[in-house]
């Protein structure tokens, strides 16, 4: 079904529009909670959090891009689950080696003053990912916002997995100067 279709659903109320959107998304959002968490149950949860979320901004919002929307909330749902479950202890993990990773090119968000600096933060990381190559920008969003393993990266790619970590490297050290030249605090 298209997405407009089951956005209308969603504004028309009708229960039909969850049952769609898990047909369509159901796996995509999987995918994207099970990177994070690394745990079927709570991966499913997260899942089901996603429609209920869903389900509760639709009406008023109409997304433009419906796949965008749901696997931010599906992201941050997950992300939020998983802080909750590491509060306590830090440890390991693709999520806080993902964090670690970029750490050094982007500032904690909450660290970052007025919605106009986050705005332009926004306006200059999409900015430098419009100007990689696609086979650049695919592989840096699988690692940092999907949270692909380096290893999974470097099978879909039939890539070595050090080819998948100097790309990383490289284009980290590229955002980094970007970001620099661009005035934006690291």
């Amino acid at each position: 079904m298209e997405d407009t279709r089951i956005i209308d659903l969603y504004w028309q109320r009708s229960e039909n529009a969850i049952a769609e959107t898990a047909l369509k998304y159901g796996g995509y959002c999987r995918t994207i909670s099970y990177n994070i968490l690394h745990n079927d149950e709570d991966s499913e949860e997260c899942v089901n959090d996603t429609y209920l979320k869903v389900w509760s901004l639709l009406p008023p919002r109409r997304p433009k891009f419906l796949s965008a929307f749901i696997g931010k909330i599906t992201r941050n749902l997950a992300l939020d689950r998983w802080r909750y479950y590491t509060a306590e202890k830090r440890g390991g993990g693709q999520v806080t080696l993902v964090l670690d990773e970029l750490a050094a090119c982007i500032a904690d968000l909450d660290t970052v003053e007025t919605a106009v600096e986050k705005k332009e933060l926004v306006r200059v990381l999409n900015q430098f990912l419009d100007g990689l190559k696609p086979e650049h920008r695919k592989v840096f969003m699988r690692r940092y916002w999907y949270v692909s393993t380096v290893q999974e990266i470097a099978s879909d790619y039939g890539w070595s997995e050090s080819k998948v970590k100097m790309m990383l490297m490289r284009t980290r050290n590229d955002l980094r100067k970007k970001l620099e030249q661009e005035g934006i605090m690291l």
